[in-house]
């Protein structure tokens, strides 16, 4: 079957492991179901797999792809939670957790099998392109906000860094939940795209805000990490879940986080109930996932290009060749 797969691990240039071409039919287990695949959307995940992160050289070749829609064994339409238990289960209380990609091939392919815990209905409102950007950057954004931010409607959120897949999930869901939104981007466009969507106001980073906020949210680390910390109120809270700028801010803000009370919250992927929770909220409110593009798979390189030059706003979805 066709594929898109890590061939080889690259730090410094990932693009250069990246092949397009035949790879074997998933493996079939135990308690496992083999879905045909859709639609796969990109994650910035899969380019940190060709960076070898979280993705060791003695599991490749490894199909990526962490998100997918499809249709399952049965014929029916369902969408993929790309959390797995790491000795191939669905994830329990007490089951480690991986990702695919990690341990499993991915989704970037005609088929992938995933243990049958892991697949949940699609609702009839979404399209197969629309559902499969939830399971990871939408649902990243949802458990941010929700539960470990903790905001309720009417209160006060900064996203950081307008345009990536989790700051655009979260502008909108904000906006759908009720809470007064800010955003900042480099870009100007971003930046217009960002109140079209829903946001109050958006500025340059490290702009002041006209208020302080409840929570950040956080996914870019070094470059906005003061700003974030700065443009929380007294007792507010930082939900970080990525650091593309890097992860070593160089002023921490240790002294404004203690004497203000602020909480940092470290938040990744979401549970099985969370995505059925959202998968529910979109279908309910109207709320769909912003997709800056829809490409075929052969046409893989041209998306994972764009989402590492940061050249778009909303997810890049990949469907199957015809």
């Amino acid at each position: 079957m066709f594929a898109a797969y890590a061939a080889r691990i690259d730090r410094d240039q990932p693009l250069n492991g990246l092949e397009l071409g035949d790879r074997p039919e998933p493996e079939v287990r135990p308690g496992w179901t083999t879905v045909t695949v859709k639609a796969a959307s990109l994650n910035h995940h899969d380019l940190w797999s060709l960076r070898g992160v979280g993705l060791p050289e003695e599991k490749l070749p490894m199909i990526l792809g962490c998100d997918a829609a499809g249709v399952d064994e049965d014929g029916n339409e369902v969408v993929i939670h790309s959390v797995i238990g790491q000795t191939g289960h669905g994830v329990g209380p007490r089951e480690p957790r991986s990702i695919l990609t990690e341990r499993y091939q991915g989704t970037f392919a005609e088929r992938v099998a995933v243990p049958a815990w892991n697949v949940l209905p699609k609702p009839a409102e979404l399209s197969f392109e629309e559902a499969a950007c939830l399971p990871t950057a939408w649902l990243t954004a949802y458990r941010m906000l929700f539960t470990n931010a903790g905001v309720r409607p009417g209160d006060s959120v900064l996203v950081q860094g307008a345009g990536g897949g989790v700051a655009t999930a979260a502008i909108v869901l904000g906006k759908a939940a009720g809470l007064r939104v800010f955003a900042t981007s480099r870009d100007e466009a971003k930046r217009k795209r960002a109140v079209d969507l829903g946001a109050v106001d958006a500025f340059e980073p490290g702009a002041r805000l006209p208020q302080r906020v409840d929570a950040v949210i956080e996914t870019v680390g070094a470059a906005t990490w003061s700003h974030s910390v700065k443009s929380l109120r007294p007792g507010g809270t930082l939900v970080i879940s990525g650091a593309t700028s890097g992860d070593r801010p160089s002023h921490a803000e240790l002294t404004r986080i203690f004497f203000l009370e602020l909480k940092v919250v470290g938040s990744t992927m979401g549970s099985k109930d969370e995505l059925e929770d959202l998968l529910s909220f979109c279908a309910t409110t109207g709320v769909r996932p912003v997709i800056d593009e829809v490409l075929p798979l052969d046409r893989a390189r041209d998306g994972f290009a764009k989402m590492a030059s940061g050249d778009l706003f909303g997810k890049v979805v990949l469907t199957p060749v015809s």
